[in-house]
């Protein structure tokens, strides 16, 4: 498979195509695997003509161990410049701009992937190696608190009591599952601004909210984390070949001589029903569809996910 251009521009008469990965094989997966098919399409209208707009999307699924991403593409109306990169973190950035008068953008991004869990996992390390003066250098930057992860220390102690004598890897467990007894899914109750500890002191929000809770306290613990942000398919027996409403997503890693990944949203493991897009310190890393633009008021945006289970 060809690696993702790290730089490649494209301008287009009607809807920008943009495939960044291709791959074509039969519809053969192991059976702990999944083949998905997302569709994931963002509209925005405005007031009036809109002049320029500039944006960037992080919405073509990444190649690793767990995952296999055959086929990516980014479609964009109006006509766009197209630059596709990886950032600081890894993920894969579309970005783009425009500058004929328009009345609404719309990104459309479409992707065939296989999904599975992590198929091969290290010994993990004890407390004493990962406190070693090398790993806190190589993971400062996924160790240290942001705005959206801190967490206040009575509450860090509180976990602390729970861990115990508990050993990195089962205890990046138990604090994901702590999180999800603690914090109530509750659609609508933040905002993308809210941060870890308005989410703990409401006991309620978002899988956003959820992951930044379990990302600050495995950082307070000592273990390195990460936010991941990607698509769930949200029905575990899922028939082949139905199309469902899927849902943006987001879960949590930590490394413990290995990445570990894990839902704390549904407190279960990461496997063939999650498709990973990016990664970063918080959402602030890693919102799919950002950007800026010069006209009348956005009047509204509509986002839709929809998944398929191919295989």
């Amino acid at each position: 498979m060809s690696a993702v251009p790290q730089s490649q521009s494209q301008s287009s008469h009607g809807p920008t195509q943009f495939q960044t990965q291709s791959q074509a094989g039969p519809v053969r997966v192991p059976s702990d695997r999944w083949r998905l098919q997302v569709v994931h399409r963002s509209e925005f209208r405005y007031g009036g003509p809109v002049r320029s707009s500039y944006n960037e999307a992080r919405m073509t699924p990444e190649n690793s161990s767990r995952q296999t991403t055959l086929r990516s593409r980014v479609e964009i109306e109006p006509t766009a410049t197209v630059h596709a990169y990886r950032d600081y973190w890894g993920s894969t950035v579309t970005a783009f701009d425009t500058h004929g008068p328009h009345t609404e953008l719309i990104v459309k991004a479409t992707s065939v992937v296989e999904a599975g869990p992590e198929p091969h996992q290290p010994d993990p390390l004890g407390w004493a190696e990962l406190a070693a003066p090398d790993v806190l250098d190589r993971f400062g930057e996924m160790l240290r608190p942001t705005p959206l992860t801190a967490m206040d220390e009575p509450v860090v102690q509180a976990l602390r009591e729970v861990v115990g004598d508990a050993g990195p890897r089962e205890a990046g467990h138990l604090v994901c599952r702590y999180v999800y007894e603690h914090i109530e899914y509750l659609t609508g109750s933040t905002n993308v601004k809210t941060n870890a500890m308005q989410a703990w002191t409401s006991g309620k929000g978002v899988c956003q909210d959820i992951s930044h809770v379990s990302v600050g306290l495995l950082r307070a613990l000592g273990l390195p984390a990460r936010y991941v942000s990607g698509y769930l398919h949200p029905k575990p027996q899922a028939p082949i070949g139905t199309s469902v409403t899927g849902e943006s997503h987001a879960w949590v890693e930590w490394w413990d001589g290995g990445w570990s990944g894990y839902d704390p949203t549904n407190s279960a493991e990461v496997g063939p029903r999650h498709v990973t897009l990016a990664r970063g310190r918080d959402y602030s890393d890693v919102p799919p569809l950002k950007g800026i633009f010069s006209g009348p008021k956005s009047e509204g945006a509509t986002v839709s996910v929809e998944v398929t289970r191919l295989a």
